[in-house]
């Protein structure tokens, strides 16, 4: 009876593992991906805005 139990209580702990891993992957995932975003628009806001000014120099 204690050892069908216990694989049951370790099942629900190693299932629960696992969904959290996925879960920090997938957050993981999602953080790059905003990092990346930024990091492009802020790349596209200098080129501009120095393509910008250049323009405006007689």
């Amino acid at each position: 009876m204690w050892q069908s139990n216990h694989r049951k209580s370790w099942s629900r702990v190693s299932i629960a593992y696992v969904t959290y891993r996925e879960l920090t992957n997938c957050s993981r995932g999602i953080r790059n991906a905003w990092h990346f975003y930024y990091a492009l628009v802020l790349v596209i806001t200098v080129v501009c805005s120095g393509f910008s000014i250049a323009l405006l120099t007689p």
